[in-house]
Parts: C-alpha cells; structure tokens; sequence
C-alpha cells in the first residue's frame, strides 16, 4: 500500500494487479503477431502459395485487426472496456486453434481474421482500461508495461518458434500427433489466452465508463477501492464536471468540432501518431524477420535465432522507456526514436544496396555489410521499442477528452491497422521487385517526416489528468 493525499490509502498492488491482467491483452497481441514469423515458409508450403498470396495469409490478419479496433472502439462505449477485452480473449481461443487446423489457405484467413478481431481490441482497449484506472504520475509507466508485454509476446513467440523448428528440423516437418511443427507454433498460444480469459473474470470495470453510463454508485465503489474514500469521491467527482453534465452517449460525431464543422485537431494527431507508427516500417521486421535474414544469407534456424535476440534487446528497450516516460515525458522520447530510426534506417537501406541476386532470385549481402545490416537493424529495433512502440500507445490511451476517448480510439486504431495491413502486404511484393535497398528508404523516409509531426503537432501529456485532457 502507498500513502496518497488527504490521509487515503492508494492501493497500488491493487491497481498494478487490474493493469497486468490488462497487459495480458497486450502479451497475446505480440505473441499472435510474432507466431506467424516462423510460418511463413510452412504457410507456403502447405497452402502452395505464391509471393502475393504468401504476403496476404500473413497480412490477413491485419485486417481484421483495424476492423476489431474500430468496433471495439465503439462498442466499449456500450457495453465496457472490461467486457471488450473478454470477447477478445474469446477470440484469441478460436484463432489460435483454428490457424493450426486449417487445411486450406482460405480456412487459415478466416481463423487470422477472427485472431486480428481480438489483437485489434486488445490494442486500444487494453492501454484505455490502463489509462482510466492508473494515477496520472504513473500512467505512463504502467501503460508502457503494455508494450512491455507486446515485446515480450514477441519475444516468446519467437523463442516458441524457434525451439519447436529446432527440434523438428523445420517448421514444414512433423512434430508431435504428425502435425507440422508450424501448426503446434499456432497452438502454443491457447495457453496464454485462457489465462487471460479467466483474469479478466476477476477484475472491476473501468470506473470511467461507469461514470459515463451513470452507474455513479459502482464507479464510486471501485475508486475508492483503488484511491481510497476521500480521493475515490473527488476522483468521481472531477470525472462528472469533466463531461460538464454531458451524459449523452458517445457517438462519432462527438469527434466533429461542433463550432468549425471539421474533425478535432486532437483526432488528426491520433490518427498521424498511428500511421507513422507503421510506414517506419516496423512490421516488416516482426512478421518477416526470418525471411528477411534467410535473405541475407543467414539459414532459417539462424534467423530464427537472430529473432530472439532482437527480442530480448526490445525488451530492455521498452524497459527503459518504461523508467522515463513519466520522467522526462512522451514528446521528447518520441523525438528522440524519430531521430535514431531515421538514421538506423538509413544505413540498413545502405547496405542493401550492396545486395546481388543469384538467377534463382534469392538476394545475399557480403559478409562486411550483413553484419552492418544486422547491427542497424537491431539498433534501428531497439530504439522503436524505446519511442513508437510503447510512447504511441501510451498517448492514445490518453489524449482524447473522456467523452470522446472510445470514438477517438477507434479511428485512430482504424488507421494504426489500416496502415500495418498496407506495409505488410506490399512488402513481398517490394522485395521481389524493387528490393529490400527501395523497401527501407520508405520506411528511412516515414521516420524522417514523424521528426516534423512530432515537433509541429504532438503535445505533452505527462503528469495531466484525463479530465484535463482536451479536445
């Protein structure tokens, strides 16, 4: 228990306790996201897929992904954020077991679609249920844990993967049943997700929405359960003047500016905060990580391998980003992963310009400027996981006005999605005709550009309560 104002106790294992079930949401999104990294070659394989076809089973998901954060978006404003996160697990169970049953390339894009529904719910409902519970000098921090479990879902993914192709022989050989080893890569992810389906039964909803529907009784109960009496009743009592007697219920057309007719400022810069987090290019490196250094001359358990470390050193990325959010703030940190992406990014598009195909299409780099690739790249990862990764989330949670915060989050989740699909789906194609050099100047350029969006447009929400936020 930590002491707060006015004689109260703050019960922070309590709050840290409802925020880490939340980020189990954000452990399955990295997880699902990460899961297909080392199936690409038994997807292909097994489905008899093409380059376009190959890039459409792993991007399949993404769409369902902005369509799952667009509607959860929404519907949280309806039935709760708590209840969101529980369709979500719900369907993380279904994807995860149908993707490893699948016998046909159109059964495996329904079963990712349905997975997408659920990581695109859990992306903005999961940072908004944070946000709404969590004391505003640390909200950051505890939101940034969210990222925290993203990577560290990766991370597992990847190790997942790696262990289960290393003791087959590949992801395309059989494992155990006489399964392929790719579909046991698929089904490993029923474990986390049944844990989550069955912590979400045990935490409140978020007291915000509560408010918002009118249960003022059961919103005040949960404050003062995680704040104490006094600041719980305050707490209430700020969130009610917020919404300035407005109880009406959210619709998108709160995101309009009711005086100029246009859409809020505020919304503009959620939406440009989502889609740059994409044309970085980010994903390329999540979903195709093993391709892409199979590419570069490295084997598939090697690659494999070069995935986990990447994800241990995301880790301690986010880990420090989770110790100066609240610090020095979100703008500045976002400034700097601009910067460092940019130039990473730069010098790994360099070094593909060095690269030579053989007549059966595969592209190698030399020695020297592999491991240059290598290095930037991991650098270039490092310092996403550091800014974009957790800091973009963190604002979305927190930047929209109470009233608007579900209709916020949905169009901006929509873009955020919309974006990731396009990037990841137009990758195979880049690389098999304008290759990997043309590839990461697009994604060197987008970083260049979020440096000047950053600075003209983003303001600082460190240490602000939501009911100061402004639209």
């Amino acid at each position: 228990m930590n002491q707060a104002t006015s004689g109260n106790t703050e019960n922070f294992a309590f709050i840290l306790l409802i925020s880490g079930v939340a980020t189990i949401g954000g452990f399955l999104f990295g997880f699902d996201s990460g899961v297909i990294n080392g199936t690409v070659d038994g997807l292909k394989v097994a489905f008899n897929s093409d380059d376009v076809a190959s890039g459409f089973n792993v991007a399949s998901m993404l769409l369902g992904c902005a369509v799952g954060a667009f509607f959860a978006g929404r519907l949280a404003d309806l039935y709760g954020r708590r209840f969101m996160l529980i369709i979500a697990a719900i369907f993380f169970i279904v994807s995860a077991w149908g993707s490893g049953i699948a016998g046909s390339s159109g059964e495996f894009i329904i079963y990712r679609v349905i997975g997408g529904l659920a990581v695109g719910a859990a992306s903005v409902m999961a940072p908004a249920y944070i946000a709404e519970v969590a004391p505003a000098r640390y909200r950051g921090a505890l939101a940034t844990v969210q990222q925290v479990a993203i990577i560290t879902g990766l991370f597992m993914a990847f190790l997942s993967n790696y262990f289960l192709a290393d003791a087959s022989g590949s992801a395309m050989n059989p494992l155990w049943m006489n399964f392929e080893t790719w579909r046991w890569m698929f089904w490993i992810e029923l474990i986390p997700a049944f844990v989550f389906l069955f912590a979400l039964l045990l935490i409140p909803e978020s007291p915000r929405f509560l408010v918002v529907k009118q249960h003022k009784e059961k919103a005040l109960g949960i404050l003062q359960r995680l704040y104490g009496n006094v600041a719980g009743q305050q707490k209430l009592d700020d969130i009610d003047a917020s919404l300035e007697g407005d109880h009406h219920r959210p619709k998108l057309g709160d995101l309009i500016d009711k005086a100029s007719g246009k859409l809020r400022p505020i919304v503009w810069v959620g939406i440009g905060l989502a889609t740059f987090q994409q044309l970085v290019g980010i994903n390329v490196v999540f979903y195709y990580g093993a391709v892409l250094w199979q590419a570069v001359g490295f084997g598939e358990n090697d690659a494999l391998l070069i995935n986990v470390v990447s994800g241990a050193l995301s880790i301690g990325a986010v880990i420090l980003a989770l110790v100066l959010v609240d610090k020095i703030g979100r703008k500045p940190i976002l400034l700097i992963g601009s910067i460092g992406m940019t130039v990473t990014l730069g010098i790994t598009a360099f070094a593909f310009t060095t690269a030579s195909q053989n007549a059966a299409g595969e592209v190698s780099l030399g020695d020297g400027m592999g491991v240059v690739a290598l290095i930037s790249a991991n650098i270039y990862v490092m310092f996403f996981n550091f800014s974009w990764g957790p800091v973009m989330w963190v604002l979305l949670g927190e930047m929209f006005p109470n009233q608007i915060r579900g209709s916020g989050l949905a169009v901006a989740g929509l873009a955020q999605w919309g974006s990731n699909f396009l990037v990841s789906w137009t990758f195979p194609m880049l690389l098999g005709s304008l290759g990997l050099a043309f590839a990461y100047s697009l994604y060197t350029l987008g970083a260049l550009i979020s440096i000047f969006f950053v600075a003209k447009f983003v303001y600082e929400t460190k240490g602000m309560e939501l009911e100061n936020m402004k639209g």
